[in-house]
């Protein structure tokens, strides 16, 4: 079976301290449908690059394939549909491109009209189903669920899974079960290539913790007692060598052959505690450090904080959504649901106090007091320390929580508009946990985040019951955080 192999990467970035890949070796089929999945600034989408042959690197990647990356560049977005598939697809493959568009519920007529005026959510399905009409090629696929509601994802799951050969980096791990048969892991020691979907591969990597802790904690006990036994031993060699001054000379032979046992044993006992040592090193090297994140949420006096009547928000003579109501009470999670376009946004914009077009009401209790985290990071430039004390922050708890959600010390002083959308994601994220509200309106806060600390979040909400409304296409989060749910 064909096979991609990568053997002695080594990679590093252009003026950067740190190795992004130290020779790291690893295969993986052609046909499988590999989940490339580890925290923000692993390096996955560098990977991907490599792959690309984008990056100068040391090692060797071997191939029988070519490489095509998602999303690919579109050069001019007013262009028609059409005309965008014609460079991006075989000639002669139009009837396929067709069947392709069908698959993932896009109407044919998106062909005819200008790329832009598509849907972020569309755009993804017609970049996507132009990939896999490349014969030859294998697709690198990176964060394509960002712009994808909840239906749309388990549509393109359906429609993944019934291809055959790619990488797929994501963090919704209920889509990774949905369409992958293999888990490719960035690790914080190396990379690992396992059979099965991302709930097996988590699986196999807490009994595989488990054990490394059982393991770790077992050697600790083993080296103390060893210790002691060397102790022991040398005080006794030391009371054996005082008896020889002064003996007699059958006397101090057996002293001398006292003395001899003693060193050998105490030689094992250092070579068993060296042993043991050498083991315990080898352990817990992978264990992912997801420390509890911290959150004050403020308890509000009123029974209800938010009130929302016959709300209907438009523009100009597009009706987004109508005749939407809602009371929100203290203790409530309200995840709100619906397709790309239906007002998500503009309802939390509304509760924040943005204006929006729109009739109906919005009331807030009085002194309600909000933590916002919004969809678009583009506003995040320069320091860490600067943003923190600009926004009044507990700069010491902001880059506490920062270090939690596994950013290195060293990214403390870089300039944030070089980091990844997952990172800058993090900022947000860390800000709102630092801010003691009534109510915490989150907007999509786990887009490029990584699943790790998807997880702390998720411990932290179930922790700390703060009163929360929130958008989130990721089903497993939702699932797991949500008490009610409103769906536009």
């Amino acid at each position: 079976m064909p096979a991609i192999q990568v053997s002695g990467l080594t990679f590093s970035y252009d003026g950067s301290a740190q190795t992004v890949f130290e020779d790291v070796s690893f295969r993986f089929d052609t046909t499988w449908r590999l989940g490339l999945i580890g925290r923000n600034g692993r390096g996955k989408t560098t990977l991907l690059r490599l792959l690309m042959g984008q990056y100068a690197y040391r090692g060797q990647i071997s191939a029988p394939v070519r490489f095509d990356y998602f999303p690919p560049d579109v050069d001019d977005h007013r262009r028609p549909v059409r005309d965008i598939a014609a460079r991006l697809i075989p000639p002669g493959e139009t009837w396929r491109l067709s069947r392709e568009l069908s698959l993932l519920a896009l109407d044919e007529a998106a062909l005819d009209r200008p790329f832009d005026t598509l849907s972020p959510g569309e755009q993804v399905k017609f970049l996507l189903a132009a990939l896999f009409l490349r014969e030859g090629h294998f697709p690198l696929i990176d964060e394509p669920t960002n712009h994808l509601d909840l239906r749309a994802r388990a549509l393109v799951g359906r429609y993944l899974r019934q291809k055959e050969g790619f990488v797929l980096v994501s963090h919704d791990r209920a889509f990774l079960d949905t369409c992958v048969d293999h888990i490719l892991s960035l690790n914080r020691a190396g990379i690992e290539v396992q059979q099965g979907n991302f709930s097996t591969w988590q699986q196999n990597k807490a009994r595989r913790d488990d054990f490394e802790r059982a393991e770790n904690d077992r050697l600790k006990k083993e080296m103390k007692r060893l210790t002691e036994a060397s102790r022991r031993t040398a005080g006794w060699a030391d009371q054996v060598e005082a008896g020889k001054i002064g003996g007699h000379a059958a006397d101090r032979g057996h002293i001398g052959h006292q003395s001899a046992k003693m060193m050998k044993r105490a030689k094992a006992t250092q070579h068993r505690r060296e042993t043991a040592a050498a083991e315990k090193a080898k352990l817990l090297h992978n264990l992912e450090l997801s420390a509890p994140l911290a959150l004050r949420p403020l308890t509000h006096h009123a029974p209800r904080l938010l009130d929302v009547e016959g709300l209907c928000i438009c523009y100009g003579d597009n009706i987004v959504c109508e005749n939407i109501g809602f009371t929100l009470r203290p203790g409530q999670r309200l995840a709100v649901m619906g397709g790309n376009g239906s007002g998500k946004s503009s309802l939390l914009k509304l509760v924040m106090g943005e204006e929006r077009p729109h009739t109906g009401r919005v009331s807030r209790a009085s002194g309600l007091r909000l933590s916002y985290v919004p969809q678009d990071t583009s506003s995040l430039r320069g320091g860490l320390r600067a943003y923190a004390r600009a926004g009044g922050l507990d700069e010491t708890l902001f880059l506490t929580l920062l270090r939690k959600l596994d950013f290195a010390r060293a990214q403390f002083d870089e300039d944030m508009q070089r980091y990844s959308e997952g990172q800058k994601k993090k900022v947000f994220l860390a800000r709102s946990l630092c801010e003691q509200a009534h109510l915490y309106v989150w907007d999509e806060p786990l887009n490029y985040v990584d699943v790790i600390s998807r997880m702390q979040l998720e411990e932290l909400i179930l922790a700390h019951a703060p009163t929360m409304l929130f958008v989130e296409h990721d089903r497993r989060f939702v699932d797991t955080v949500a008490t009610d749910a409103l769906t536009l």
